[in-house]
């Protein structure tokens, strides 16, 4: 029912050289040295290994006061750095050239700079066990200091999104994009398919976890030993919770919604996680001409402040149900790697002198397009 993506080893991993940003702010240089005794590296070395957890802190950017925070008590903006780590892990164990773009990055003395992780869910009630929508995921958020941030609209995908950002340190901590599918703006066939597919999902949270993140919630922090404990348990929801979908099903779906389609596959394992890069054109160029799978175009946003594209989709195989109750094989889109440039907000703005942290919904449906599956 649920695929395994805990904490997975990734064959071959294996980063070199000294871990620098793409754009050298000061506070956010992430060096082992300085991370030795951080709560940071001791959670991920406990739940991982001393040498995973030295492999995540040379290729994601660490802030310097994280890098700093050492103790008995951890803070929730470690704890959300800390997830976003694991899931960044994740993502590259099953993205074959998401890790081809880290270990370049890294040989050529480069870190990713996170910006943010995507996360699709459907709106309805007969999820199971599973909250409906957002919620899934919202709940885990809410404690670990995300607000909401914009609302976005993605009628031509008849959804909504909505980017979350960490409020003690909004632009260095990875943001969440949370979609939701309305299924009840599709046919009547689509939707009796949607819920063949999600009846039956678990709730992966167990009520030692809930109650952790409630702890979180109320003092803003959690001794480290329980925080440890805590991760797991939230990269758990970050999957598939419902059973393998009949063919006849999946078809279904495609037919109407590629969106709804990759979730019956893919649960809600992250969509993609991105690089915020200082000019997301010229990588464009540099990626295409060393062969790697990229988007042919790059999208701009109606401010001209956020330029986006992307690696399409790594193929994955996943098993059916077929009408006979046999079991068989097709490929599927998975996940995928992100880029994107930010620009400051302009002088006259409020936010003069922050990046803009928004996103575009005609950028986002353009991007969704990443996964599009195509019918047997």
């Amino acid at each position: 029912m649920q695929r395994n993506v805990v904490l997975m080893h990734v064959p071959g991993l294996s980063w070199t050289g000294d871990a620098l940003q793409h754009q050298k702010e000061e506070n956010m240089q992430p060096q082992l040295h300085l991370a030795a005794n951080s709560s940071l590296f001791q959670i991920l070395e406990e739940l991982t290994s001393k040498e995973r957890a030295d492999q995540l802190l040379r290729v994601v950017v660490v802030p310097r006061p994280l890098l700093d925070e050492s103790g008995d008590v951890v803070s929730r903006a470690l704890l959300a750095q800390a997830l976003n780590m694991l899931l960044f892990e994740d993502l590259l164990e099953r993205v074959p050239a998401a890790l081809r773009y880290a270990m370049r990055a890294l040989a050529e003395g480069k870190s990713i700079l996170h910006d943010h992780g995507a996360v699709r869910t459907i709106l309805q009630e007969s999820m199971g066990a599973l909250p409906a929508g957002q919620e899934a995921i919202l709940r885990i958020l809410r404690p670990l200091g995300y607000a909401l941030y914009g609302v976005y609209p993605l009628e031509r995908l008849h959804m909504t999104g909505r980017s979350y950002a960490q409020v003690d340190m909004p632009e260095e901590i990875a943001q969440f994009f949370l979609s939701e599918l309305h299924p009840e703006t599709f046919s009547s066939e689509f939707q009796d398919a949607v819920r063949r597919v999600t009846e039956d999902s678990i709730d992966p949270l167990t009520p030692e976890a809930v109650a952790m993140l409630s702890t979180l919630e109320r003092d803003g922090r959690l001794p480290r030993s329980t925080a440890t404990t805590l991760l797991p348990a939230l990269v758990r929801c970050f999957a598939r919770h419902h059973q393998d979908v009949t063919e006849a099903d999946y078809d279904v779906l495609l037919a109407e919604s590629a969106e709804m389609a990759w979730i019956a596959t893919e649960g809600n394992v992250l969509n993609h996680v991105t690089d915020r890069v200082a000019d997301v054109d010229r990588l464009s160029d540099v990626q295409k001409a060393l062969g790697e799978p990229m988007k042919p175009t790059v999208e701009t946003s109606q401010s001209r402040r956020v330029r986006q594209t992307a690696f399409l989709a790594a193929r994955v195989q996943r098993t059916f149900r077929a009408a006979d109750g046999t079991l068989t094989t097709r490929e599927v889109p998975g996940s995928f790697l992100e880029f994107i440039t930010r620009l400051p907000m302009p002088a006259d703005s409020p936010e003069a002198g922050r990046l803009d942290l928004g996103f575009d919904s005609s950028n986002a449906q353009a991007i969704f397009k990443m996964t599009a599956g195509k019918p047997a």
